[in-house]
C-alpha cells in the first residue's frame, strides 16, 4: 500500500484540526481518511491497564464504533490496542496516530493490528516521513494529533504522572472536550482521571455520556438481555449481567456442578453470547 502525503487544509475530515496553530500542515497517510467529517474520538490511556481498564475500554470504544464514531488511538501497548481491537471488532473504523514513519509500525507487535485497520477502511497517520524512527519525544509531539483530529479524548486509566495527560493537556488547548472515566480512589492507575474530573472533565459512566456531547443526535445501541438456551446457560448470563465476572464466583454463586459449568461455558463462547477476558474473567459480549 502506498504511503500519500497529504494537505491537511485540503481534506474535509481535517478541515477543524488544520485551523489549530500547532496541528501540522502536512500529514503523511498508509489507507483511508473519510471523505466527509464524521463524529471522532480519541481513546487513550495506560500501556499497563487494571482488568477494569481494559474491560471499560472495550465497552466504549465498540459502543462507539457500533454507533458510527471514529475511534483514534495511539497502536501503543495497552488501552490504545485495546481501544483500536474493540472498534474492529464492531466493525467499525479506527486510527492510528504513530511516532514514526510509516514504513515501519512501532511496537512490531502491533503490525498485525495494522493490516487490520488498514483492511477494515481505517488509516495510519504520522507527520514524519518514511524512514524516521520512535524516539521519546516523537510520542509526546505525536500526542496532539491525536487529539487534534478528534472531537474529544476520553482518558481511560491513567497515573498522577502518566504521559496519557499530555494528549488531554492538547486537547484543552485545542478547545475539544476532555472526558475520564472514574476509578477506584486506592488505585495509582486511576489517579490522573479522577484528578482530571475533579478539574472539570467531564465524567464517563457510559458511552451515552461521551455521544450526548459530540454527536447527541446518535445512541448507542442498547445492552440486550441474553437469555440461554437452558437452565445452566441462563444462571451464568443472569450473574454477568448483575457484573459478576471472575470465574470462580460465578461457579460458587450459581451452585452448577463445575463439569457442567465449564461445559456450559465453552458452549455460550462458541455460540458468541460470552468472552474471556482472561485470568479466568468473562464478560457478556
Amino acid at each position: 500500500m502506498k504511503i500519500n502525503r497529504i494537505t491537511t487544509d485540503k481534506e474535509e475530515y481535517l478541515q477543524g484540526s488544520s485551523n489549530l496553530d500547532d496541528f501540522p500542515k502536512k500529514l503523511y497517510i498508509l489507507g483511508n481518511l473519510s471523505e466527509k467529517r464524521l463524529p471522532t474520538i480519541a481513546i487513550i490511556g495506560s500501556r499497563k491497564p487494571t482488568q477494569y481498564g481494559r474491560e471499560v475500554t472495550e465497552k466504549i470504544a465498540f459502543e462507539l464504533a457500533k454507533a458510527g464514531v471514529i475511534v483514534v488511538s495511539g497502536l501503543a501497548l495497552g488501552i490504545d490496542s485495546i481501544a483500536h481491537r474493540a472498534a474492529l471488532e464492531a466493525r467499525g473504523i479506527t486510527m492510528a496516530v504513530l511516532a514514526n514513519g510509516l514504513d515501519t509500525v512501532y511496537p512490531a507487535s502491533h503490525k498485525g493490528l495494522a493490516k487490520q485497520i488498514l483492511e477494515n477502511g481505517g488509516a495510519l497517520i504520522s507527520e514524519y516521513e518514511p524512514g524516521t524512527p520512535p524516539m521519546q519525544y516523537r510520542f509526546l509531539e505525536r500526542n496532539r494529533i491525536v487529539s487534534g483530529i478528534a472531537d474529544g479524548v476520553v482518558v481511560i486509566e491513567a497515573a498522577a504522572r502518566s504521559g496519557t495527560l499530555s494528549t488531554a493537556a492538547h486537547a484543552l488547548r485545542q478547545n475539544k472536550e476532555v472526558f475520564a472515566v472514574p476509578g477506584n480512589i486506592t488505585s495509582p492507575q486511576s489517579a490522573g482521571c479522577n484528578g482530571l474530573i475533579r478539574q472539570g472533565a467531564i465524567p464517563v459512566t457510559s458511552t451515552q455520556d461521551i455521544l450526548d456531547v459530540i454527536a447527541p443526535n446518535i445512541k448507542p445501541e442498547q445492552t440486550r438481555f441474553v437469555l440461554g438456551d437452558n437452565p445452566d446457560e441462563v444462571t451464568i448470563l443472569e450473574l454477568l449481567q448483575t457484573g459478576l465476572r471472575d470465574g470462580d464466583e460465578i461457579l460458587q454463586q450459581s451452585k452448577i456442578d463445575p463439569t457442567d459449568f465449564n461445559q456450559t461455558l465453552t458452549m455460550l463462547e462458541i455460540k458468541g453470547m460470552i468472552k474471556p477476558l482472561g485470568g479466568n474473567q468473562w464478560t457478556i459480549r
